[in-house]
């Protein structure tokens, strides 16, 4: 076997270990799942071995999960639903032929154990796992569109009730090692390393090989359906997962259908009808579209798929970041945890010296949750110099300015920054919305100066974007894209233009929320059909997220900047009015469209005066149109971006949608949702919504070209896309 090695020692365990040739990363590849049945046959059969432990060699953990572009074409490739279904039986049944050999089997866990690989896990009878804050244990596959198929959907809910399972799940939310066992999912904690000593000391201890759903006597914990108190967490939880997914996510539906199902029937039935469902998720636009975008494209650009070729590797060692607010401490941050040397300068020591504090706080909580020691604690948090002088930016690789948006400010920073820098070392402008290459009439060096967009907060958002001005050479994008890679972040590579892509589309979205409140629609109907959308949150309350007076300042800018040619946005006079008249610049000062001086917080009943509310109608057909409205608008503009050579790769678009601005990721992001609607019928909708609401809506001459022709962005620009890749 290529994917597992067997060693039987002395007592006649035999010692199972997981580990892909090439990977740093154990995951289940059609390889590894034609494997498994074979050493279970081994285990089973060879009387020289009384039981087994499977671990991983792998330093990194034990399995991170399914391949899903392998195991997703693996199942599809058929082309009948019965192929797929025997293709997506193999894992079920060799993990039930796993915890049915006759033999006890323990998991020896000394690593993350994700989504197939915990299922892996759960066939075995008895799981032991190291004692490392750094592991996690999940079933995540709802994030991409899907859920457990390997048995995780029974077998979860049969070890700790319907309840606890299906939060889990239906959140892809995971474990730590202790908080695992307290839940019922593993047996044992012990201190690294002795994971595999512990596993076969339970088997000689007389470890009993069958499961405890295998057993006669075995009830479900909390009841099933039909108890009193486990109907519950049906009725509740369909409401719940409803609340939650607002009926976007059919894996969420399937979920709950495989587990009501499953736990009414004995094992081998209850797999069968995890298969089915599972096969049925994976045929769905939905979590195709989620599987392309959200883990083969950005796997993908995570491992640089669009780094300019032939330009040498850089390993930054120590960046500067100008401006302590809470972006730039946040970039401080992520350096820290990196291991890049840090000198975060401010106009005051006093400001310096907050940034440097608020790295301090984020450090404690991975400190209190026991993910770092006091003494990586003490070390990374003196990796960070807070200062105000200018001669501490000698030596660095790269500097990240984070100052106000500022044409001015940003010009004498740079002047000042680069005055320290050796050639070759990059300068990067964290600006949301001022073009790159206006702001690089300030350098000395254009060629090295280059946009790197963080979004906030730092230490959570995954997206940075990057955006060449019209001189950035590629060796400063081959540097930014290696620094995004060494932080752990997702990077898309942009052109340049006004709000570049993520600020421009993002904007679209709070607009269009505008013009529905201009409009007459009540504000709470507004936010409600924003949710509904698959949005993180509606278009009043992300605007009162991003700050309404930092709105006023944007739109200031931008008329002084384009004169004439300057139009109003829809809304702009409500929100200028709150700003400059009432004080109210959103959450962060507790007033803006709502009060947040308590939970939860309430809209704002003066915005009754400010926008009079006309159309207070919530009938599903009108619901569906203005969902669709609001997607729709930001869709067009990214259709624009393209077209204006601000971004040309499908990936980096749906991508860069999703993790910046959160555009609803049961879509696969706006490019795939454009393609899926196909582009004849997306446009005619473009054109009814222009009709009705105006030009915003008015597509580009490229999405009719391309309409006329029965093309698809992922078919044209394929390939590109293979060439970056």
């Amino acid at each position: 076997m290529e994917n597992f090695k067997i060693d039987v020692d002395a007592d006649g365990i035999a010692l199972i270990t997981f580990d892909v040739p090439g990977r740093s990363m154990n995951t289940l590849t059609s390889g590894v799942m034609k494997e498994i049945p074979e050493w279970v046959e081994r285990v089973k059969t060879d009387d020289a071995i009384k039981g087994a432990v499977l671990t991983s060699g792998k330093a990194s953990g034990f399995c991170a999960g399914a391949d899903l572009g392998d195991m997703a074409g693996g199942m599809l490739a058929g082309g009948s639903l019965q192929d797929a279904y025997d293709a997506g039986w193999k894992l079920n049944g060799a993990l039930r032929a796993l915890e049915t050999c006759g033999k006890p089997v323990a998991a020896a866990i000394n690593g993350l154990a994700l989504g197939g690989g915990l299922e892996l896990t759960l066939a075995c009878h008895y799981r032991v796992v190291a004692d490392d804050s750094k592991i996690q244990l999940g079933l995540p596959e709802i994030k991409v569109g899907l859920f457990p198929g390997g048995g995780g959907t029974q077998r979860l809910t049969r070890l700790i009730g319907v309840q606890a399972a299906m939060t889990a799940m239906s959140a892809g939310s995971s474990w730590r090692p202790n908080d695992a066992k307290g839940a019922g999912v593993v047996h044992e904690v012990v201190a690294k390393g002795g994971e595999v000593e512990a596993a076969k000391a339970w088997i000689k201890g007389g470890g009993k090989a069958v499961q405890p759903w295998d057993d006669k006597g075995f009830k479900q914990p909390g009841g099933g359906p039909y108890h009193p108190a486990g109907i519950q967490n049906f009725l509740v939880g369909n409401a719940m997962l409803r609340k939650q997914s607002y009926g976007n996510y059919p894996a969420v539906l399937n979920l709950m259908k495989a587990v009501y199902e499953g736990i009414q029937v004995p094992m081998d039935a209850a797999l069968r009808i995890e298969t089915r469902y599972f096969i049925k998720t994976l045929m769905t636009p939905q979590a195709q579209a989620m599987i392309r975008s959200l883990f083969l494209s950005k796997q993908e650009l995570d491992k640089g798929a669009v780094r300019p070729a032939g330009v040498p590797k850089s390993d930054p060692k120590k960046v500067t970041v100008i401006g302590a607010g809470m972006m730039g401490a946040g970039i401080a941050y992520v350096q820290a945890l990196a291991g890049i040397e840090t000198i975060l300068i401010d106009r005051t020591q006093e400001d310096a010296d907050k940034g440097k504090a608020h790295v301090a706080d984020l450090l404690k909580k991975r400190l209190s949750r026991g993910q770092i020691t006091q003494d990586k604690y003490d070390a990374l948090l003196a990796s960070v110099v807070a200062t105000t002088d200018y001669d501490l930016i000698k030596g660095s690789d790269l500097v990240i300015e984070a100052v106000f948006e500022n044409r001015e400010i940003k010009a004498d920073v740079t002047k000042r920054a680069e005055a320290q820098l050796a050639p070759g070392a990059v300068f990067g402008s964290n600006t949301s919305t001022l073009p790159i290459t206006g702001l690089a009439e300030a350098s000395v060096r254009p060629e090295d100066f280059i946009g790197i967009h963080f979004f906030s907060p730092v230490d959570k958002m995954m997206l940075v974007e990057i955006i060449l001005g019209e001189k950035t050479g590629e060796a400063a994008i081959a540097k930014s894209l290696d620094y995004v890679m060494k932080i752990k972040k997702t990077p898309i590579v942009v052109n340049d233009g006004r709000g570049f892509y993520t600020s421009r589309c993002f904007g679209t979205y709070v607009a269009e929320g505008m013009a529905m409140l201009e409009e007459g629609y009540a504000p709470a109907l507004i936010d409600n059909i924003g949710r509904m959308t698959g949005m993180p949150r509606g278009p009043l309350e992300m605007h009162d997220d991003v700050a309404l007076d930092l709105s006023v300042k944007i739109a200031k800018q931008t008329a002084a900047d384009l004169g004439d040619k300057y139009q109003p946005l829809p809304g702009s006079q409500i929100v200028q009015k709150m700003v400059e008249e009432l004080g109210r610049y959103g959450r962060k000062n507790g007033m803006g469209f709502y009060d947040y001086d308590q939970k939860p917080k309430k809209l704002w009943a003066g915005l009754a005066e400010l926008a009079p509310v006309k159309i207070d109608d919530s009938t599903p057909e009108l619901v569906e149109d203005q969902k669709r409205r609001l997607l729709y608008r930001q869709a067009v503009e990214v259709a624009r971006c393209w077209e204006e050579g601000v971004i040309d790769d499908p990936r980096e678009a749906d991508v860069g949608a999703i993790l910046a601005w959160g555009f609803a990721p049961w879509t696969g992001g706006p490019i795939t949702m454009i393609d899926q609607a196909g582009l004849k019928a997306f446009v005619a909708q473009a054109d009814d919504y222009a009709a009705r609401y105006g030009d915003r809506f008015k597509v580009p001459q490229l999405l009719r070209d391309m309409a006329g022709k029965g093309e698809t962005f992922y078919g044209n620009f394929a390939g590109k896309q293979k060439a970056a890749a």
